[in-house]
């Protein structure tokens, strides 16, 4: 059964096969989240399309931090009306640093999906590479 596009995106999923997974390890493993599969370990897709691909990612991740000031500065601004500046920025700063990990997972994945070209091929024969 296939999974949804939006599904395969948010589990990390390959976006040709949405089977394979495009990170070797759990985002819970702190020294190892940024470690990706060079190919599908399903479909043998080649994750890095051209050279230098994930440079890309950096405005992807840049919007998700600014996503991420705009969120945590208007639910500051609505639960405590009265907060000092301080507070905005330990506040800012503390989400920014929780959310790397996940910034820049879904900034490369996201560039993936988006700007890829990768087509999804749900009747592609499986093969195993690597």
């Amino acid at each position: 059964m296939a999974i949804g596009y939006w599904q395969a995106l948010f589990s990390g999923k390959c976006p040709r096969c949405r089977k394979g997974n495009i990170y070797k390890h759990s985002l819970f493993q702190p020294l190892k989240f940024t470690q990706m599969h060079s190919h599908c370990p399903v479909c043998g897709l080649k994750y890095e399309v051209e050279p230098g691909f994930f440079y890309g990612a950096m405005y992807v991740g840049y919007a998700i931090s600014v996503a991420t000031v705009i969120s945590v500065f208007t639910a500051i601004n609505i639960l405590y009306p009265k907060a000092s500046l301080t507070t905005y920025i330990v506040s800012i700063i503390a989400a920014l640093l929780l959310m790397i990990p996940i910034n820049f997972r879904y900034s490369r994945i996201m560039m993936l999906y988006f700007f890829g070209g990768v087509k999804y091929q749900p009747d592609l024969i499986e093969k195993k590479t690597i």
